[in-house]
């Protein structure tokens, strides 16, 4: 990612400052939570309030991915859009054959938020074969 910082175009650079500014906000209120800053929540209303806010970076990383595809030339635009795509599905797929699992072979509970990161590890997988907008 900071190899784009350097050499990548404009809109590569600005991607890079929002992914960076968005996941510095989801790690932060993450690892406050694992020390236990939210641990004395009580209110069902603060607790809905501390999942918005550590959603929200992860809207904006979304929002920061999409902008740079509209920013990008079209041959970018095309190839993300293609890699997101078979990303999504793969995401899909998996967390459907897990659920399943959960409900008919008894496989351990994963949370649904591990659908985020689970789609950016595809994304990570896919995005070096697929390198063609066709």
């Amino acid at each position: 990612m900071l190899g784009s910082f350097r050499n990548g175009t404009e809109a590569g650079r600005r991607y890079v400052v929002r992914t960076l500014a968005f996941m510095s906000g989801y790690t932060a209120i993450n690892v406050a939570a694992i020390f236990g800053a939210f641990d004395d929540l009580t209110s069902p209303v603060a607790a809905w309030l501390l999942a918005a806010a550590v959603s929200a970076p992860v809207i904006g990383q979304i929002w920061a991915t999409l902008s740079f595809m509209r920013e990008s030339d079209e041959f970018v635009r095309a190839l993300i859009a293609k890699q997101f795509i078979v990303a999504a599905g793969l995401s899909m797929a998996i967390a459907t054959f897990w659920g399943f699992g959960e409900s008919y072979a008894d496989a351990t509970h994963v949370p649904a938020w591990f659908v985020y990161p689970l789609f950016w590890a595809c994304f990570g997988v896919v995005a070096p074969f697929l390198r063609s907008s066709r």
